[in-house]
């Protein structure tokens, strides 16, 4: 009787880590790079809604340091022009938006292990809301307090060597809801103004809360941008032909280290 109870525990405690890190999941080959999308490295704030966008810096810390000890080439995203040349275990790091703690966390990380990471900015990006752009209910003013990297910061970072530019729109805008000369505004004037602001070459974007269409696929390659990442969830197989619809594992801030390991080996979460 006893030993019944104890085998039906351990069988429904199999089942709950079987969902929760889909360990059985085949793994995804090496060759294949992975695109790793990031948005805070912060501490989490106690009742706070967008605490799976907070990487705790001491687990970033020891993100970088095992992609770094396990041979991953830190890539940016411009290097996708010339595919052939990555190495076999590359890993893009992308971070979303804009947020301060990119340059008070992330980037002491990247530096003192040697990574290299793309900026995704939002060129307007201060007091903003913009979770409310896709929901009118996420009205919290969460995202808008959150400090923004200044523009500065943003030059100190591209100075480093460590970060390099790519866009995500004028205002972080739900492309879903403007007419097409808005859509030209957002994603071809984050270009311009990213690229006369900082004086680089901005080569790649992503469609703001993932939310794009063909229409916008086409406008990201005709305003010159070389490669479009989206919020799909998985490791991209074939690079060169989806290099505007680019899909990347996600990091979210509950994720712990085994959760981690299985994501850059399957490409999803549990």
């Amino acid at each position: 009787m006893i030993w019944g109870a104890i085998l039906l525990l351990a069988l429904l405690g199999l089942l709950v880590l079987s969902k929760r890190y889909a360990w059985w999941r085949p793994a995804v080959g090496q060759e294949h790079p992975r695109i790793l999308m990031f948005h805070m490295v912060s501490e989490h704030q106690p009742g706070a809604k967008f605490n799976k966008l907070r990487v705790k810096p001491e687990a970033f810390d020891w993100q970088m340091r095992w992609l770094k000890e396990n041979g991953w080439y830190f890539a940016l995203m411009s290097e996708l022009a010339e595919p052939e040349k990555l190495p076999q275990k590359t890993v893009f790091l992308t971070f979303d938006d804009g947020f301060a703690d990119n340059y008070h966390q992330a980037h002491q990380v990247l530096q003192k292990v040697g990574a290299r990471a793309t900026l995704y900015l939002v060129v307007d990006r201060f007091d903003r809301d913009w979770s409310t752009a896709k929901k009118a209910h996420h009205n919290s003013g969460e995202l808008m307090r959150e400090p923004k990297l200044s523009d500065e910061q943003v030059t100190e970072m591209l100075a480093s060597g460590c970060w390099e530019l790519g866009g995500h729109t004028l205002t972080h805008a739900n492309l879903a809801r403007l007419d097409e000369a808005q859509k030209l505004t957002e994603i071809k004037g984050c270009r311009e103004q990213l690229a006369a602001r900082f004086g680089v070459f901005v080569s790649s974007f992503a469609y703001p809360f993932g939310i794009y269409d063909r229409a916008d696929v086409a406008l990201a390659e005709e305003v010159g941008f070389v490669s479009a990442v989206t919020t799909v969830e998985g490791i991209e197989i074939d690079c060169p032909s989806n290099r505007f619809q680019l899909r990347r594992i996600k990091i979210s801030g509950k994720d712990n280290r085994l959760a981690f390991r299985l994501r850059m080996r399957t490409g999803r979460r549990g």
